[in-house]
């Protein structure tokens, strides 16, 4: 099953570098090194899945219309109780090229259970990454205080500085 730092990688693997948006998973070969990399086997099919999982997250995240992807996506999808030696364990049954697809949502799901509001873009409008709020107070706003965090700030200083007049 993916995790939390999955997820992430998944989610912010739409950048926008030196003002131009980017997509990482357009690029087939680094689409099948991450899928790999999660126990996917790459391959067209397990691709446009998970492009199809990415896209609807990142919309449904950002308020925007995606649940009717995330439906395509999870359809005649089940999760099977099985006893093992530990107790239940679950498995899902899924076509095998939607399977890291639907790890990809339900990893979405654990996240927006167990950290309610924890998940969200960054507050830079000109940003398109995500942030998972790990800080106490959960105020987080920035995906890194280092870029978007300080260039917010020093825009806005700026802007209260050119309003300020100035004593003659």
């Amino acid at each position: 099953m993916l995790d939390d730092q999955a997820l992430l990688q998944a989610l912010n693997s739409t950048p926008v570098v030196d003002g131009r948006d980017m997509d990482l998973w357009r690029d087939d070969n680094e689409l099948d090194r991450w899928a790999r990399e999660h126990g996917g086997s790459g391959g067209d099919e397990e691709r446009r899945w998970l492009r199809v999982a990415r896209d609807a997250l990142q919309a449904v995240e950002s308020g925007k219309a995606g649940e009717s992807r995330l439906h395509r996506v999870l359809a005649d999808v089940r999760k099977v109780p099985r006893p093992g030696p530990s107790g239940i364990e679950w498995h899902l049954e899924v076509p095998p090229e939607r399977r890291l697809a639907v790890e990809l949502v339900l990893a979405w799901a654990d996240v927006k259970e167990r950290m309610p509001g924890r998940l969200r873009p960054c507050g830079n409008p000109d940003c398109r990454l995500f942030l998972l709020d790990r800080s106490r107070a959960g105020t987080a706003r920035w995906c890194s205080m280092k870029t978007c965090g300080n260039r917010l700030k020093a825009r806005r200083h700026q802007a209260r500085t050119r309003e300020t007049p100035r004593p003659e």
